[in-house]
């Protein structure tokens, strides 16, 4: 671990639940002219890539991940991608399945272990522009499929460098730090776009008379009584998507366990006063890899770290990620 560039909040904004909140509920839209393009991938489902900048075959492209119940309008994503282009950056925003605004093909989702889509991403793009320095920068959901990607692929990694911020490194510690306190609130919002996501694709199901898709999620039973993330990841996210339970998929798809494993040049941005990760969730130094860079700031909140000033507010993610790719280039 390093001592980080200092993160200051904008007076007013220092508790960890206004960090957290801005971005969503108080941060104005950021208008982007972006192309879509729908990725097929090898099971027959699609993602939605949304592009943004530079064209020339030779700039730095940043593959950029969004967060659980997420997209590529989340304010975070759309404000790198902005930032990027500004030092003449290309980025292209992931949308992970059924999250662009259209359900999915399948019955499975996206989940925090879906390294399989990020290789099917990594590759796509690469193919498409082969002389450009490409990198990926993942939130919270997105950051913990990027640490563990980089984890499996160790020195086959096909990514310059990486950064992945809010990262719930332990995911069934996380399950049980967002149903503590103020941060129940969270876990309601995360529910109710959970189970619409479900309730979306068996929409779109019955619409296309998807007979197999519409068994598969009839036999999850009843969503009703569904609480907390363990209740849903148990009932919904392990059964369509090859896990045992719960606590098999958290075991499986914690990036904390593949952090040991990573080769390729790695920031890692966390806040001690995240509220959804515990302090004993952070990994110890000795888990890290000689090329991983972890920074903890003191404060910040869940893909927070908004600094300035009133009436000019400033996002410190903005700023530090491309300059850090930028010495990394």
């Amino acid at each position: 671990m390093r001592t980080p560039p200092s993160f200051r909040p904008a007076p007013g904004l220092a508790n960890p639940h206004l960090q957290t909140l801005w971005g969503p509920l108080g941060r104005r839209t950021v208008h982007l002219q972006r192309q879509r393009e729908r990725l097929w991938l090898a099971d027959g489902d699609f993602l939605d890539l949304d592009w943004h900048a530079s064209q020339a075959p030779e700039a730095p492209l940043v593959l950029v991940l969004h967060g659980l119940t997420g997209s590529s309008n989340s304010p975070y994503v759309a404000g790198l991608q902005r930032a990027l282009a500004a030092q003449d950056w290309g980025s292209v925003a992931v949308n992970w399945r059924g999250c662009s605004g259209e359900p999915n093909l399948l019955p499975r989702s996206y989940h925090s272990g879906a390294t399989e889509d990020l290789v099917e991403v990594i590759g796509h793009v690469r193919r498409l522009r082969p002389e450009a320095p490409l990198y990926a920068v993942g939130y919270s959901l997105g950051g913990n499929i990027l640490l563990k990607h980089l984890g499996e692929s160790g020195a086959a990694s096909l990514l310059r460098a990486a950064v992945a911020v809010s990262v719930p490194f332990r995911l069934d510690q996380c399950a049980d730090r967002i149903a503590q306190g103020f941060s129940k609130v969270y876990q309601a919002h995360f529910m109710r776009a959970m189970l619409a996501y479900i309730s979306d694709k068996q929409e779109r199901f019955e619409l296309e008379g998807h007979t197999e898709g519409l068994a598969r999620l009839a036999a999850l039973g009843s969503l009703k009584n569904l609480r907390n993330f363990w209740d849903f990841d148990g009932t919904v996210t392990a059964p369509l998507n090859g896990f045992a339970d719960a606590h098999d998929y958290y075991r499986r798809s914690s990036s904390r366990y593949f952090l040991p494993q990573i080769q390729t040049r790695t920031l890692i941005i966390q806040a001690a006063d995240d509220p959804f990760v515990f302090p004993h969730s952070l990994p110890t130094a000795n888990e890290l890899s000689a090329s991983t860079t972890f920074e903890l700031q003191e404060k910040g909140g869940h893909v927070g770290f908004v600094d300035g000033r009133p009436g000019k507010l400033g996002y410190y993610l903005e700023r530090r990620i491309p300059q850090w790719l930028a010495e990394h280039r």
